[in-house]
């Protein structure tokens, strides 16, 4: 069942009471991990040097750190600046396992203009987790966060 993300984004609307991007990326994360089921790991990778993804706030395990934007689902998020949406990671030849229970990812660019800040990223242990209506959701909760919020590192 697909959770109701009008309701979660007035809640998370509620949540971002600031404009400091650390506070609510950390409020993003402790909140998308409360309230979707079925996620293992909900994080943010930042741009903070061109080409190259830093760990940024997150919930979960502890991740991997750097990831350039030639690797992995989430440097593809950064280099394409589009959705990743993921089925099955381990189908991924250049898949970053950093926890092998992950089996499906969502990964959302962060931009502001045509400013990269970062990716969302969204983990979770049951393969096809993420449908159509999920990353529709996701990515209005993405955009809430860009309007609600500073995006200076």
């Amino acid at each position: 069942m697909t959770p109701d993300y009008a309701l979660i984004a007035r809640q998370l609307e509620a949540l971002l009471d600031t404009r400091d991007w650390l506070t609510n990326s950390a409020q993003t994360c402790a909140f998308l991990m409360e309230e979707l089921a079925d996620l293992n790991w909900a994080g943010f990778y930042l741009q903070r040097q061109p080409g190259l993804l830093t760990l940024g706030p997150f919930q979960g395990r502890p991740a991997c750190n750097p990831i350039p934007f030639d690797k992995g689902v989430c440097g593809a998020a950064a280099r394409t600046r589009t959705t990743q949406r993921i089925d099955d990671v381990h189908a991924i030849p250049d898949h970053i396992a950093c926890d092998v229970a992950s089996n499906a990812e969502l990964v959302i660019p962060v931009l502001s203009g045509d400013y990269l800040w970062g990716v969302l990223d969204l983990d979770s242990p049951l393969p096809r987790r993420f449908s159509v209506d999920d990353q529709a959701g996701i990515e209005r909760l993405v955009a809430l966060f860009v309007s609600r919020t500073d995006l200076e590192l």
